[in-house]
C-alpha cells in the first residue's frame, strides 16, 4: 500500500549555491512519483539521492532510527531546509513506520542502551526514595550515570553480528507503515540481502511502504519496485536492466580479470 504518493515542491528551489540546493537533481526536482509499494532511488554517491529522502524523513515526521531525531540532528540541517520547500500527497497521512540511515544503527543501538539505563536508574530511585548522582543536561558529555551505564547494555544489544541485529530490527518493527531507509544494504552480506528481500516483500502485504536509497542490485531486482536514477537532471524513472550498478556487476562478475588486469 502507498501510503505516500506524491512529493513535490510548493516553492521553486531557492537561487542558492549551497547545499542542498547545488545539487541538480534536487535544483530541478518538480514532481515525484512515490505511488509504488517500493520506491528506490539509486545514483553515484553525491546525487542527491540520500539527501532527497533525507528531506522526505523530515517532512514527513517519521520516527527515525539514530542518535537522535530529524529534527534534532545537527547534521541535518540542510535537509530540514529542503522539507520546507516539500508537499507530500497521501492516500492517508501516517507516522507509523520509521526513517533509518545503516550508518547510524550504532547510533540507535546506543540510544536504546541509554534508555535501558535511564529506566533501572529511575528504578533504583523510587525504591531508595531519592535521585542517584548524574545530571540530565550533561547526558552526552560521557560521564552522565545512564552514559556510563549504557555500554553495559550496549554490548548486550551488540553482542550478535551487525547483520544479524539489523535484519532482527526489521522482522520486528515493520508492519504497515511508511519505511524510509537510507542504503541498508551497508552492514548485510548478499545471502542478508536476500533475508532483506524476505521482509520487504512481507511487509508490503502487510501493508507497509518502502522508499529505499540503494546501491545493491540485489535489492533494486525487487519484482515490481519503481527505479528513480539520480545520476542526471532532472531524476528519471529507469528500467533495472538499464542500471549501471547492474550492467557493471553482471560484467565484472562474468569476467573478473577484465578488470583486475590494470591492477597487476
Amino acid at each position: 500500500m502507498a501510503h505516500l504518493t506524491l512529493v513535490t515542491r510548493k516553492s521553486a528551489a531557492p537561487a542558492s549555491t549551497e547545499f542542498p540546493f547545488s545539487v541538480p537533481a534536487i535544483r530541478s526536482l518538480a514532481r515525484l512519483d512515490l505511488s509504488a509499494p517500493v520506491t528506490f532511488f539509486v545514483g553515484e554517491n553525491g546525487s542527491g539521492k540520500s539527501t532527497l529522502l533525507e528531506g522526505i524523513a523530515a517532512a514527513a515526521e517519521l520516527p527515525t532510527l539514530g542518535s537522535d531525531e530529524v529534527a534534532l540532528d545537527r547534521t541535518l540541517g540542510a535537509q530540514r531546509a529542503l522539507a520546507a520547500t516539500l508537499r507530500l500527497a497521501w492516500t492517508k497521512r501516517t507516522r507509523r513506520g520509521f526513517f533509518l540511515r545503516a550508518e547510524d544503527f550504532f547510533g540507535y543501538l546506543r540510544r536504546l542502551a541509554r534508555q535501558h539505563a535511564r529506566i533501572e536508574r529511575e528504578k533504583r530511585e523510587a525504591a531508595f526514595g531519592r535521585p542517584l548522582p548524574g545530571r540530565e543536561d550533561d547526558i552526552h558529555s560521557g560521564t552522565h550515570a545512564d552514559e556510563v551505564a549504557a555500554e553495559q547494555y550496549l554490548e548486550a544489544y551488540d553482542a550478535r553480528s551487525h547483520g544479524e541485529s539489523f535484519l532482527e530490527l526489521f522482522q520486528e518493527r515493520v508492519r504497515d507503515g511508511l519505511y524510509l531507509l537510507d542504503e541498508p544494504e551497508a552492514p548485510l552480506s548478499p545471502q542478508r540481502q536476500l533475508a532483506l528481500l524476505a521482509i520487504l516483500a512481507d511487509g508490503v502485504r502487510d501493508g507497509a511502504q518502502f522508499v529505499v536509497a540503494t546501491h545493491s542490485p540485489i535489492l533494486l531486482a525487487f519484482p515490481g519496485a519503481r527505479i528513480y536514477s539520480f545520476d542526471s537532471a532532472p531524476v528519471r524513472e529507469v528500467a533495472y536492466e538499464e542500471l549501471e550498478h547492474v550492467t557493471l556487476t553482471r560484467d565484472f562478475l562474468r569476467a573478473p580479470e577484465r578488470y583486475l588486469r590494470h591492477l597487476k
